[in-house]
């Protein structure tokens, strides 16, 4: 990159580099050579003004008398001729010995095929190139602007041309050079400018350490308000908002000593959250749920995390390869893989790939399933053992069925029910790919299952919820809950995990366990549900062997949930760098239901009819009439009794008056 100049506002500063002088060149010359001493005399060449003045320093260097006039070029100088030494010349002094020292000539013809001489009969300077010897004694030819004649074929460009950039700015006068300055410096702050619109937010968070967040004040936050929702002029700037969120992090981290007077920490909380929502693009009650949920800092790392997908993860069907033997295939394929971790002995991460991975010979016969990481941790809870009859009520796409098949080697009985008849087509399909034999599939309501079949050893439940531990996948998650859609899910798995529980056998000799999970990290669809099964049937909780994850709540703001919901367990995207999943295990030690909570169940179903909405209740069912009609019962009867029957009605009929 070289300087931006406008030719159009400078003069021309000369001929160029080595070029041929022409007629009227003279002029333009003059503003660029040293004013001469004297003016009556001759003019010399460059050379001879270059040798004129290495005399004049050479007789200012020392006492040394000048050599003759005779000894021309062939005597001594920077090197010293053969046979001789510098002490055998006595009284030898020049200053111009370096420059006189003899070089190995090379002749060249120059471009135009003319020789000019100067004024006093020497060759200009171009038509011969003095190359240096080894040694490096003698010094090189040198031109006008101090660059080296015999360097300049082996300069690159680039080196070329910073060479005449500085040689030209040698050659200009002070107005020049204070222009060019001004122009540099404004070429400068044009360079800075652009790195700032470019490293914007990085440089944004610069901010000096000493200087105070504050609050803005009502005005202005009302003024962003209507600049945001009606985009005039523009939105308020992300980065400002950024930058203000991790000031107000830092004075509610200290709020004692950092806080405003006379400012409250609802205020602070209430802008911190209005600058979340608008920067992360959440609604208000979402965003107030997870600020429930979670610590301030967390909170921040929770919300980053959802920006970033999940690593794409796949789980090895076993019954048709070895993870070793599947890894090299994909390998040899161009899919770059590693384990997905001590935890587990099937799954795979891929982190990038040549080939589509949903598409792959392999992927096709049924070797792999693409499935996320959390979505084996339900099974692995579960721990189904061979020869089983299990229950899959909420099965759809079939991920986690195949993995309990592949883990019971296709023997026992595996019940595949889903609500949905469209999803089925999918668990169907991923079945047969993956050569799954124990398996029945059902299209049935899960509410009903235990009147349909029971008798189970375990049951899985994974239940349908708000999805808010996959905002990643699904971003519309962000805005489009709100507090009747997480109510109306609670209530369902309420539902199913009562039905869930009455369709395993206690007295199981291996099993009578029931794993309740979600993609949810809300409190009234984990540990509230939980809390409500344990209430209402003969279950406890009991480990579910997994070694990672965060213990659950057993209190949430002014509710106390029961103590052994510490063995839940909940997983985060920021921690555990997988969806966000809720994973319960309960063991069943009673078919029967208790009595007290049999007469109070219509009544608990009914519970919090605010918080319930009125399109989920469901009117109780109407009682069975247990007598039938009188004309009903006397066609059932014999003639001879309907008739003393009839007489003995008419015997005891009051007399009118």
């Amino acid at each position: 990159m070289g300087r931006k100049l406008d030719p159009t506002r400078k003069e021309k500063r000369g001929p160029g580099r080595k070029a041929r002088k022409q007629r009227g060149a003279e002029v333009e010359l003059a503003r660029f050579l040293p004013p001469e001493p004297e003016t009556g005399k001759k003019k010399l060449s460059s050379h001879g003004r270059k040798r004129a003045a290495k005399r004049r320093l050479g007789a200012g260097s020392g006492p040394a008398g000048r050599r003759p006039l005779g000894g021309g070029r062939g005597g001594g100088g920077g090197r010293e001729p053969t046979g001789q030494t510098a002490r055998g010349r006595s009284g030898f002094s020049d200053g111009n010995s370096k420059w006189l020292a003899p070089a190995k000539a090379k002749k060249t013809q120059p471009k135009g095929n003319h020789v000019e001489l100067s004024s006093d009969g020497e060759v200009e300077e171009g038509s011969w190139e003095m190359e240096e010897e080894e040694d490096g004694s003698s010094e090189e030819m040198v031109d006008d602007y101090g660059a080296s004649s015999s360097e300049e074929e082996e300069l690159l460009p680039i080196e070329k041309a910073a060479l005449k950039q500085k040689s030209d700015r040698e050659g200009l006068s002070e107005d020049d050079s204070e222009e060019e300055e001004e122009e540099e410096a404004e070429e400068a702050s044009e360079q800075k400018m652009g790195q700032k619109e470019e490293e914007g937010p990085d440089l944004q968070l610069n901010l000096d350490v000493d200087e105070q967040f504050k609050l803005p004040t009502s005005e202005e936050i009302e003024k962003e308000d209507i600049l945001f929702i009606c985009d005039i002029p523009e939105p308020p700037d992300l980065h400002v908002i950024h930058q203000r969120i991790q000031g107000n992090m830092e004075v509610l981290q200290d709020f004692a000593v950092k806080r405003e007077e006379g400012r409250s920490r609802q205020e602070y909380l209430a802008l911190l959250r209005r600058d979340m929502a608008a920067y992360y693009s959440y609604s208000d009650f979402l965003l107030t749920k997870l600020m429930d949920i979670f610590p301030l800092p967390e909170l921040i790392n929770f919300l980053e995390a959802n920006e970033v997908p999940r690593p794409v993860t796949i789980r090895t069907n076993t019954l048709k390869t070895r993870r070793r033997d599947l890894a090299q295939a994909l390998i040899n394929r161009g899919v770059n893989l590693d384990p997905l971790g001590k935890w587990s002995k099937t799954g795979l991460v891929i982190y990038d790939s040549t080939v589509p991975i949903g598409a792959t010979p392999e992927y096709l016969a049924g070797h792999y399933m693409l499935q996320g990481a959390s979505s084996l941790l339900p099974v692995m809870a579960l721990a189904p053992q061979e020869n089983e009859r299990i229950l899959d009520m909420c099965c759809a796409p079939g991920g986690k069925t195949s993995y309990i098949a592949q883990l019971m080697k296709n023997t026992g009985m595996i019940l595949a029910n889903d609500s949905s008849a469209e999803r089925l087509r999918s668990v169907v399909g991923n079945l047969h790919r993956l050569g799954v034999t124990n398996a029945v599939v059902s299209n049935c309501d899960g509410r009903q299952f235990p009147k349909v079949l029971g008798g189970f050893d375990r049951v899985l439940l994974d239940a349908p919820c708000s999805g808010t531990g996959v905002i990643s996948k699904d971003p519309a998650v962000k805005t489009n809950k709100d507090e009747k859609d997480i109510l109306r899910c609670a209530h369902l798995q309420k539902e199913l995990i009562l039905s869930a529980i009455d369709s395993v056998n206690a007295a199981s000799e291996t099993g009578g366990y029931i794993v309740y999970c979600t993609c949810s990290i809300t409190v009234e669809e984990n540990e509230w549900v939980v809390d409500y099964a344990l209430k209402k049937r003969n279950v406890r909780l009991v480990a579910t062997g997994l070694d990672f994850g965060k213990e659950g709540f057993t209190r949430f703001k002014d509710r106390r949930f029961h103590p052994s919901l510490k063995s839940t367990r909940r997983f985060y995207p920021h921690t555990h760098n997988m969806d966000g999943f809720f994973i319960a295990k309960l063991k069943k030690f009673s078919n029967a239901i208790p009595q007290a909570q049999k007469d109070e169940e219509p009544a608990a179903e009914a519970a919090a009819p605010s918080a319930v909405p009125d399109t989920v209740m469901e009117p109780p069912p109407k009682k069975k009439k247990l007598e039938g009609s009188k004309a009903d019962k006397e066609q059932k009867l014999p003639q001879p009794a309907l008739k003393k029957k009839r007489s003995l009605q008419a015997q005891r009929r009051p007399l009118k008056a």
